[in-house]
């Protein structure tokens, strides 16, 4: 069995931690992961249920669900995603929330619109985007996707404004589920990522040319979400410079770029930001020209806790962002996977398992990943 040996379990991600309203019990939360085992319709099922309850069980101190798309026309990413588009995903939501409750812990929905990184649309609508640019790379097969991505269609000042109604829309069947807070998806190549980047928007309006026109629309749903949920649900935003499509991508600007986008999400009202992975090595990857991790760089200029993503099952790591003042809560994907219990792993200075690609073979589903850890 490959194992990764953990350090002393005084562990500093062990300590709780404050975020919105909410009192966490450590500073293990599980990151976003697309799992594609929704109903076609896209209802949640008794299966996300216990999935995400295990993770609660397990002892992580916040669980961030999947991506979850925002509307009945274009946001959806993949087929099978689950949605909070109609009043039937808002109530099939309510028993994994209440399954993730009875264990204690909050869990906060993660808002998404694919836009040009759409490979599976149970509505039928075309993909859109800031502009009509083909994604660089190709879909991704873990996730049900095969060949090059279609050439979008650029948004309209209407559809972006119906982009906008949908996600605070989703944000309120989000809150009447039972859910403790929203992240909006702006990370990692998908809509709004598409709009800050600066070769997918070529757009010569009020949402292109320049860092502040083109985090816009990224401030206009999160200001549209906090007028919607009220003052004491949590909100947050997900950013990354790398993307599912590109990751050697980073803001042109860098250091300036990073204030600016920083700056302009945290006046919206939100609660915390969360950064997406910069690369396993996270302390090197992430870091700015100017010495600054980009995380630190956040934190300083929001004044809000931030979620750090990438490599975080490397305990060493994990301790050194929190310690350094890098980050305030860390956030792991595959050591989660491999590990649903990590936090009380790491508390007990018990060994963790090693993250297998099997788990995401040959679609990255709960089943399969279940499958994996039975077999082990």
């Amino acid at each position: 069995m490959s194992t990764i040996h953990p350090i002393h379990p005084t562990h500093p991600a062990l300590v709780a931690q404050k975020l919105g309203t909410l009192e966490l019990a450590n500073r293990f939360a599980v990151a976003p992961m697309t799992r594609v085992s929704a109903h076609p319709d896209g209802t949640a099922t008794a299966e996300m249920a216990d999935y995400y309850a295990t993770f609660a069980r397990g002892g992580f101190g916040l669980i961030l669900t999947e991506g979850i798309y925002t509307d009945t026309t274009h946001s959806q990413g993949y087929l099978n995603q689950p949605g909070l588009a109609t009043d039937a995903h808002t109530e099939a939501w309510r028993p994994v929330v209440d399954a993730v409750h009875a264990a204690g812990v909050p869990v906060v929905a993660q808002l998404m619109h694919a836009g040009a990184l759409s490979q599976g649309n149970s509505y039928g609508a075309p993909t859109v985007a800031p502009s009509a640019v083909t994604p660089r790379g190709r879909m991704l097969e873990e996730y049900g996707g095969q060949g090059a991505w279609p050439k979008p269609n650029a948004l309209s000042q209407s559809g972006i404004d119906a982009v906008v109604d949908g996600f605070a829309a989703a944000a309120a069947r989000a809150k009447a589920a039972g859910f403790d807070g929203v992240e909006v998806h702006a990370a990692n190549g998908y809509l709004l990522d598409q709009f800050l980047t600066n070769y997918t928007n070529l757009r010569d309006d009020d949402y292109g040319g320049s860092v502040a026109n083109r985090t816009r629309l990224t401030a206009r749903i999160l200001s549209a979400i906090r007028a919607e949920v009220g003052p004491q649900f949590l909100v947050g935003v997900r950013l990354s410079q790398t993307k599912v499509n590109d990751f050697t991508y980073r803001w042109p600007g860098g250091a300036a770029d990073a204030e600016l986008i920083f700056g302009t999400v945290a006046d919206t009202g939100i609660d915390y930001l969360h950064i997406a992975s910069e690369g396993r090595d996270f302390l090197e990857t992430a870091r700015l020209s100017d010495g600054h991790t980009i995380t630190a760089l956040a934190r300083e200029v929001s004044g809000l806790p931030v979620l750090a993503n990438g490599g975080m099952h490397d305990l060493r790591q994990a301790a050194d962002v929190l310690d350094g003042g890098h980050a305030d809560v860390l956030t792991l994907g595959r050591g989660a996977l491999a590990n649903p219990d990590l936090p009380n792993r790491v508390a007990a200075g018990a060994e963790l398992h090693a993250f297998d690609h099997a788990m995401l073979s040959p679609m990255a589903t709960i089943g399969n990943a279940t499958a994996w850890r039975a077999g082990r």
